[in-house]
């Protein structure tokens, strides 16, 4: 797997039916997705993921920020930070980190599955479908989270058959 391009990763990723090979390309998806490529973004990331483990969220984003300045390419500064602001309910925040990810990568199923669930939760429902499906269509072993979101909108946005 480790050869195959990340077209490759994402074309196989699409392939319904095999749940631990899903599994195997998500992994190798987000690893190389991690990978920034210096020493000193992976330290600030490390960094980043304990403050947050130890619900310092300032410092948190003190570690991000200084990351999404030092690489402003690289996808995994920006969807942490994303996630972090969704966390302390900063969508406006969150959104506008998850359209930097999807402009380095609009394959990346998890900001799209992120941004789908802020909408939703802004109540930008037709919006939230869109970003939910075209998340699921990428990689069709997302949690069940983002299936059930799909099933809870269809109805309200495309109308309820008779």
């Amino acid at each position: 797997m480790a050869s195959q391009s990340i077209d490759q990763l994402f074309t196989s990723l699409a392939k319904p039916g095999d749940e631990a090979a899903g599994a195997a390309v998500e992994a190798e998806l987000q690893r190389r997705w991690r990978n920034s490529g210096s020493d000193t973004v992976d330290l600030l990331m490390l960094w980043a993921t304990e403050a947050i483990s130890a619900k310092n969220f300032p410092r948190a984003f003190d570690y991000l920020d200084a990351v999404t300045t030092l690489r402003p390419d690289y996808i995994e500064g920006w969807n942490r930070r994303a996630t972090l602001f969704f966390l302390q309910d900063e969508y406006g925040k969150a959104l506008s980190d998850l359209e930097k990810v999807l402009a380095l990568e609009p394959r990346h199923f998890g900001a799209l599955a992120g941004l789908g669930m802020i909408l939703n939760e802004i109540d930008r429902k037709k919006e939230a479908l869109i970003a939910l499906q075209k998340a699921i269509a990428i990689d069709p072993y997302l949690d069940d989270q983002v299936r059930d979101a799909i099933k809870k909108l269809e109805p309200e946005i495309d109308g309820r058959e008779i």
